[in-house]
């Protein structure tokens, strides 16, 4: 690996996908690292991308950033299907790795990243970046001091419509559909809130190559029960609503707040509903920021491989339910 001259560490980007842009921006304004290199499997594509975006280097293969030594860090935005390989092939040639939800595509290429992860010492975060903003840090404050009383039931939604069906959501090959794409938000929130893992799941989908809907159920060993709803061939909905016996608390921008104001939702029987103004934050910035300082051993991981783990497990189980039109036990 070649010497850091300044001491910040410096990202290498797989792929030239859209989402990269948003971490492009938050690693260049985060003060704590900096991006190395780009690479696409086409050298011109990476040199573009590399010119418009102040990106030192652009190579025409993701193997050759990753054996150059001119990066520390990797950001993986591959398509579903290529999470597991070129997560694995970082972590070998010494790179911790941020990879973009879900972090693979089932849960055995999960384990097989978690093993690597384990043999190699390195980090691996699933890039879930609606965790680090703010309002979710007020709402588990106002859950822990019980302002609604004992959580009863969670109900979310991530839906839009896909307009383009060629796009990687609805390749089967590609491990598309509205579960991994979006309804992986739900199932992580949906475990993040209840605190525990699920011991029942059920699914219903509509499928075409890929699920295009499925509306899911999760039963907690606490007693919360959860449901959601996730498409990719429907009208565009954000929202997770939180019920406990005492009132609710509702997130209209749960997923994707970025540089705006979040607002919270407080409604209690017998009282006027109560709005809470969190002021506007970058997730991608702050994600960035825990990722690296965790590389750098300053801090410990609050969701370690094992909880991407976990969440892959939720979801190849809900898929088996709607395969098979049955009730899921989880071991």
């Amino acid at each position: 690996m070649a010497e850091i001259s300044d001491g910040q560490l410096r990202w290498g980007i797989l792929g030239t996908a859209s989402i990269s842009v948003e971490i492009i921006k938050a690693i260049q304004s985060s003060g704590c690292c900096k991006i190395g290199a780009i690479a696409s499997r086409d050298l011109l594509k990476a040199k573009e991308w590399a010119k418009r975006h102040g990106i030192p280097l652009s190579f025409g293969s993701y193997d050759d950033l990753l054996r150059s030594g001119e990066v520390d860090l990797i950001y993986n935005p591959l398509p579903n299907s290529l999470h597991a390989e070129w997560t694995i092939k970082a972590l070998e040639t010494g790179h911790s790795v941020l990879c973009e939800k879900p972090l693979a595509a089932n849960v055995q290429e999960a384990l097989a990243i978690a093993e690597a992860a384990a043999k190699t010492g390195l980090h691996v975060a699933e890039a879930f970046m609606y965790r680090f903003h703010p309002q979710w840090t007020k709402v588990f404050d106002l859950l822990q001091r019980g302002v609604i009383g004992n959580i009863t039931s969670l109900h979310s939604q991530f839906t839009f419509m896909l307009d383009d069906r060629s796009e990687n959501p609805a390749s089967k090959e590609l491990a598309g559909g509205a579960l991994m794409d979006v309804g992986c938000y739900c199932v992580n929130s949906s475990r993040l809130i209840a605190g525990c893992e699920p011991t029942w799941v059920s699914a219903l989908e509509r499928r075409t190559s890929v699920d295009d809907l499925m509306v899911c159920l999760l039963e907690f060993p606490n007693g919360i029960l959860a449901h959601f709803e996730t498409s990719i061939a429907n009208y565009e909905r954000h929202r997770v609503e939180i019920a406990g016996i005492e009132g609710s608390i509702l997130l209209n921008k749960p997923w994707i707040p970025a540089d705006e104001p979040a607002n919270i939702m407080i409604y209690r029987q017998n009282s006027e509903p109560r709005k809470l103004i969190i002021p506007s934050a970058n997730s991608y910035r702050l994600e960035i920021e825990e990722f690296v300082d965790v590389c750098n051993r300053k801090i410990q991981p609050r969701w370690p491989i094992s909880d991407a783990v976990a969440n892959m497990v939720v979801i190849d189980a809900l898929y088996a339910s709607a395969r098979e039109r049955r009730v899921i036990k989880l071991e």
